[in-house]
């Protein structure tokens, strides 16, 4: 490969969050030589450790990773945990240094995204919201799709560290872009998992093995990811996580909190009111993976309208915003 051509990867990497995504991602750029210091808000997360074994510094605290570090790469969880990392009080924004380029993977919203990417400008550093889709085996794989929107000339920029960690990367546009398509993203994840669930329970009470699904439909026109890699964990009645449904909930939860009020998403609404009758029969059932929405259409009783018998603190305000009041 001709000099010019080889990209630049000698920035070093403050890697913040290192959960089953953000563990992965950090090993792989680690795997490729790059720098990379890695921070969890809590010391014993398992996630520490597999980034370690894969050539990564692991910091106890929050300036030590971000000492040094000319890109920060955030992978944290609701919208709150992404402000007080970022531009909390004793957040990045407060401890790294003008000029940093920060850029978070999780799914936080364009509004929120836009209102960080302010607050960082603020403190002179550099923003883009860069959700990602694939799941814990694409995340392992570096096989993720990375959707990000902010400054093009940055994206460029930044983009060879990303391609270590995605095998699509593509910019969306300005910032909150990548967000925006990340939330069309989870709609189309949660539907077709309602779509894999109503298959199997369909074909159960015609009399049929509910394994036939995955084995003769996946590879025909209703075949989905879904279908291949989340049918059979349910066939096994493998509900762990690849990718938990309290983090799908949040996901399309930030659907309704984000587009106009006169959106109207039936199905998205649909796949949120199966994942809450879920959490209804069983409050721990948010650390299940997705896959337990099977859960709501078991046997000993037809699905029903999930508005009725869920007892969500977030409801009344969901349904506020689909009125539109």
């Amino acid at each position: 490969m001709p000099l010019e051509n080889i990209p630049d990867m000698t920035k070093t990497v403050s890697f913040l969050g290192m959960g089953i995504m953000g563990s992965a991602m950090a090993a792989n750029l680690a795997r490729q030589n790059v720098k990379v210091k890695v921070w969890n808000r809590s010391s014993n997360r398992p996630g520490l450790e597999v980034a370690e074994q894969a050539g990564a510094q692991v910091c106890l605290k929050l300036s030590d990773a971000l000492e040094g570090g000319d890109l920060v790469f955030s992978c944290l969880g609701d919208v709150a945990d992404v402000e007080a990392v970022l531009t909390g009080a004793a957040g990045v924004s407060q401890r790294a240094a003008a000029g940093v380029i920060v850029v978070d993977f999780s799914t936080i919203g364009p509004a929120a995204a836009r209102d960080i990417e302010a607050k960082l400008a603020a403190a002179q550093m550099i923003f883009l919201d860069a959700p990602v889709t694939g799941g814990d085996v694409g995340a392992r794989e570096g096989t993720l799709t990375i959707m990000v929107g902010g400054d093009e000339t940055i994206f460029h920029q930044i983009k060879p560290y990303l391609a270590q960690m995605g095998k699509t990367v593509r910019y969306c546009g300005p910032t909150g872009s990548g967000q925006a398509l990340k939330l069309a993203n989870q709609a189309l994840c949660a539907l077709n998992l309602v779509g894999v669930c109503e298959a199997m329970r369909m074909v159960e009470d015609l009399g049929l093995d509910k394994k036939l699904v995955v084995d003769v439909l996946e590879k025909g026109a209703g075949g989905s990811w879904a279908l291949s890699n989340l049918g059979p964990r349910i066939v096994a009645g493998d509900l762990q996580p690849a990718f938990a449904m309290k983090h799908m909930l949040k996901d399309l939860r930030l659907v309704f909190e984000n587009v106009p009020p006169q959106g109207q998403f039936p199905g998205t609404r649909l796949a949120f009111d199966l994942f809450e009758k879920v959490l209804a029969m069983d409050a721990g059932a948010g650390e299940l993976g997705t896959q337990a929405m099977i859960k709501a259409y078991r046997h000993d009783g037809q699905v029903q309208d999930a508005l009725a018998g869920t007892e969500c603190a977030d409801r009344i305000a969901l349904e506020w915003q689909l009125d539109g009041e």
